[in-house]
């Protein structure tokens, strides 16, 4: 016979796992929303959402999203998106694999938008925020609370660029960015992390916070690059946060 004090213990952790999932979810419930865009504006930002009329579309988000957790072992990840070249649909891509994180009610999504120089965030938001990500990374005094905003799709939050700055480079290799990181993927399990970055040839942007992410993406604009440049931009993200390439039509 099993010791009784042990299957105790065993009914407790399974109990406490239950009331925990069960407290996350309630939180995600419970998460503030702004006037939700309609599926007319979806459609006008090209984003995703359940019951849009490209099928296509949504079932290659919900594909990839899928291959990234098995890769993860259905753990929350933080993910940055670049492309091989300039223009190459980084931040379409980005923008709906936060999309489609965020439709799964037990999840939720922070889009971080990384390309100072052609910032995508604020074309979300009903008015031009007062803080973002470079205005956190050089004032100390702001909270991780200051800089995230709702973005009118359910369960799905925003950090924009912040105030355009000459070069990202100094921000983004500093503790605080690595800190940033590593609170918003410990603080909350279930949301996943997308980071929306210039092209790996722009600048150093890409392999500086390829370091800080679990993974890295690639978007390649069909039929606008080489071989070789898919291949350094993998070398530029490194082979082993690289988990795969994504072909953009638009």
């Amino acid at each position: 016979m099993g010791n009784n004090k042990d299957s105790q213990q065993g009914v407790g952790r399974v109990v406490g796992f239950a009331q925990e999932r069960e407290q996350a979810a309630a939180e995600i419930r419970r998460m503030a929303e702004v006037l939700l865009l309609s599926p007319e504006e979806l459609t006008e930002h090209k984003i995703i959402y359940p019951g849009m009329a490209q099928r296509e579309v949504l079932n290659e988000f919900r594909e990839i999203r899928t291959k990234l957790l098995q890769r993860s072992g259905q753990k929350n990840f933080s993910l940055m998106v670049s492309s091989v070249s300039v223009d190459g649909g980084a931040s379409f891509t980005a923008i709906n694999l936060a999309a489609a994180f965020a439709m799964d009610e037990r999840r939720t999504a922070l889009y971080i938008d990384c390309n100072l120089h052609d910032p995508y965030a604020t074309k979300l938001l009903p008015a031009e925020p007062e803080y973002g990500l470079t205005d956190y990374l050089e004032n100390p005094e702001l909270n991780i609370e200051d800089i995230i905003y709702a973005s009118g799709i359910p369960r799905l939050r925003i950090i924009p660029a912040g105030a355009t700055r000459d070069t990202a480079v100094e921000y983004f290799n500093s503790v605080r960015m690595e800190d940033l990181i590593r609170n918003l993927k410990q603080r909350y399990p279930d949301r996943f992390i997308i980071l929306d970055l210039p092209a790996v040839n722009a600048g150093a942007e890409a392999r500086i916070l390829a370091q800080l992410c679990d993974y890295a993406v690639l978007v390649v604009p069909f039929g606008r690059v080489t071989t070789g440049q898919v291949l350094s931009g993998i070398d530029a993200v490194g082979r082993e946060r690289f988990a795969g390439l994504i072909f953009n039509n638009n």
